[in-house]
């Protein structure tokens, strides 16, 4: 019984194991400025890369990639700064493209103003807001 118990263990174990749970870092470096600039990247054993560089609290920009269990290559770059985070690459969604319909639906109401019909202002007073209580 204890020798089947060890052998389905092992067996489990040899079936769940992760390959990219006994990665290490095979490159790295980091250079950070007391005026707030920084730059760094490291690549690790299995594949995954990433690099960034920036001014502290202002803007960056970098990226990343890593292998698909497919074995793709897949690249993600970007940018942060006051527009926020703006990444790029072939992996992410993108819209889909705005119809023909809507395009010229657009179009016509930036040619054409919607027209605002003028109102008549009213003054009120306090006075004669009070007076007509006043009886």
């Amino acid at each position: 019984m204890l020798v089947a118990s060890a052998f389905l263990a092992c067996a489990y174990a040899a079936a769940t194991y992760n390959q990219d749970a006994g990665a290490y870092v095979v490159k790295s470096a980091a250079d950070i400025q007391p005026e707030g600039n920084y730059q760094y990247n490291y690549e690790t054993s299995n594949g995954i890369a990433a690099q960034e560089s920036g001014i502290g609290g202002n803007h960056a920009t970098g990226g990343f990639s890593w292998y698909s269990p497919e074995g793709e290559l897949v690249q993600i770059s970007y940018l942060a700064d006051e527009n926020g985070y703006q990444p790029s690459g072939n992996l992410l969604p993108t819209p889909p493209p705005i119809p023909a319909a809507i395009l010229k639906s657009l179009e016509y109401i930036r040619t054409h103003p919607q027209y605002v019909e003028p109102t008549a202002q009213r003054s009120f007073s306090r006075s004669g807001f009070l007076k007509s209580f006043a009886g």
